[in-house]
């Protein structure tokens, strides 16, 4: 039979473009749909936005710092709207990008919601499409709970664009994406609170990162509600959200940020129409080589209920690609993926938790170090930093690192490298430090604790 494609990619974000680039390199005929702009999430409402709004959030703390130095900063006044219009820009920007990437590689876009008609056939518009391979790289959407008041909440992918500033904001939820907002907006100048049904933050976390990172949010003004449900949101005359929580109590806010967790982007895609095999929770089942139960439809990124960062898309999709057309050798490692949450001060983390590694390793050594940094030594500010080795004794690997401070992701990118490559405490012991940094820590712990 003769295709239209020989690879068709529903999805344009960060994986399905890998994926659309990588496979038209190989000389083959190669589709790529979406209804959405180019670069999904992350680069639309997603990493790339929320990165420059914490960039943002940052000069208040700075402005603040400043005087312990010798600045006398002036009074300051943060205009939201002209955050939001060069933020537009630079998105604008990277969505051109996205599209000469593929447009130079010989891969062709097509513009709105694919949906699949049979194993070999794509729906997109009122045109009809077949080919050999599909690939399902639809990311995710934010979950909002089907409640009567759900038109008076918004998700992280409205809060880039608000019209106005919210001066009071609830945010719902204290996953990594909610306390980076959390941080953005009381760094902006919002009044911000957090409700949890839970009762600490950041639940995959280690313990010691979940609980010193509620202390660091809460010098800064941000208040947290733990074991707390809302029941009820009403818009009152004033325009103004009366929230109403399960154990009678109420706040009134100007918004509503619903951030308990994403969902995969699945609707309507056609997945019972061609039989292709779902979990339990949604996502698409594929086997390591991310095919589904129907061979010739894969799928990865979000929609396959993996770790949902960027960086493991494109690593996913280059696997895939060089399972097609390269010599097969290539395979998902999942180990030792570094992470950071751009919280105020920032959350760096690779590899086990003390609680994982006690499971898994037994024996362990743990050193700790929480500490003031040096520029918080002039700036006035009470913030501290805090860092985690977790080492295997048996073997004296390291393997958990975990940072909270300053430039935490910046500085795990390479211990990463390290810890990937097998680095045991010794080997951090005998590197010597870069003085005076905070990251010299990371080299002089010498007792367990």
């Amino acid at each position: 039979m003769e295709f239209d494609f020989d690879v068709f990619v529903i999805g344009a974000g960060s994986g399905g473009v890998r994926t659309a680039r990588m496979a038209a390199n190989e000389g083959v005929k190669v589709a790529v749909a979406d209804d959405r702009e180019l670069g999904g999430t992350c680069v639309n409402v997603g990493c790339v936005p929320k990165k420059l709004y914490t960039y943002a959030s940052h000069f208040s703390h700075d402005f603040h710092n400043a005087k312990g130095f010798g600045w006398d900063v002036p009074s300051t006044h943060f205009n939201w709207p002209t955050l939001v219009a060069n933020k537009q820009v630079e998105i604008s920007r990277l969505n051109g990008i996205y599209g000469n990437l593929l447009d130079n590689s010989g891969a062709q876009i097509i513009r709105g919601y694919a949906s699949l008609k049979d194993r070999h056939t794509v729906i997109v518009g009122d045109q009809e499409y077949t080919a050999k391979r599909i690939v399902i790289a639809t990311g995710g959407t934010p979950n909002i709970p089907q409640v009567d008041y759900a038109h008076l909440l918004i998700s992280s992918d409205e809060i880039f664009d608000l019209p106005e500033f919210p001066k009071r904001l609830l945010v719902v939820g204290a996953g990594y994406i909610a306390l980076e907002f959390a941080c953005i907006f009381n760094g902006l100048g919002s009044q911000v609170q957090v409700s949890y049904r839970g009762d600490l933050i950041m639940r995959s976390f280690d313990e010691d990162i979940r609980h010193f990172v509620d202390q660091e949010m809460r010098k800064q003004g941000i208040d947290f509600n733990y074991h707390s449900q809302v029941s009820n949101v009403v818009k009152q005359t004033d325009e103004s959200l009366l929230v109403t929580f399960e154990d009678g109590s109420t706040i009134e806010v100007d918004q509503v940020l619903m951030a308990i967790g994403r969902k995969p982007r699945l609707a309507g895609i056609g997945l019972e129409q061609v039989g292709v095999e779902t979990t339990w929770n949604g996502t698409i089942s594929v086997n390591d080589k991310f095919q589904t139960n129907v061979d010739n439809i894969y799928a990865l990124g979000d929609v396959t209920g993996g770790i949902e960062l960027t960086p493991v898309a494109l690593a996913e999709a280059m696997t895939l690609v060089n399972h097609w057309y390269g010599d097969g050798s290539k395979q998902m490692d999942y180990s030792l993926i570094p992470t950071a949450v751009f919280t105020q001060p920032n959350v760096g983390t690779i590899g086990l938790t003390e609680h994982q590694a006690i499971e898994q390793h037994g024996e362990i050594s743990v050193y700790r170090s929480d500490f003031k940094p040096m520029k918080h030594t002039l700036s006035g500010s009470d913030e501290r930093s805090f860092m985690k080795l977790i080492v295997d004794k048996s073997t004296d690997k390291v393997i958990g690192l975990h940072i909270v401070g300053e430039g935490a992701g910046e500085m795990l990118q390479g211990f990463a490298v390290a810890m990937k490559a097998g680095a045991t405490k010794a080997d951090f012991d005998a590197t010597i430090g870069i003085h005076p940094t905070s990251a010299e820590e990371l080299v002089t712990m010498r007792t367990p604790s």
